[in-house]
C-alpha cells in the first residue's frame, strides 16, 4: 500500500484469515482493514474506534 505499519488486532482469530489490522493515518484518524483484502481500507475517527473497541470487549456485538 503506502508504507503504513499496520498491526494484527489482538481480538483477530487464528490463522484462518481472520486478522483485522490497523494503522494510524495522517491527521490522527484510525485505518482498518482485512488481512485477506489489504487494499479495502476503512478510515475512522478515535472516539468512533474507542468506542467499537469498548462495544466488542463488552460482547454486545451479535
Amino acid at each position: 500500500m503506502d508504507g503504513s505499519r499496520w498491526r494484527k488486532s489482538s481480538f483477530s482469530g487464528g490463522g484462518n484469515g481472520e486478522c483485522v489490522e490497523v494503522s494510524p493515518s495522517p491527521g490522527g484518524l484510525i485505518r482498518l482493514r482485512e488481512s485477506d483484502h489489504p487494499s479495502d481500507v476503512i478510515t475512522t475517527t478515535p472516539a468512533t474506534w474507542a468506542t467499537l473497541l469498548r462495544t466488542v470487549k463488552a460482547g454486545r456485538l451479535g
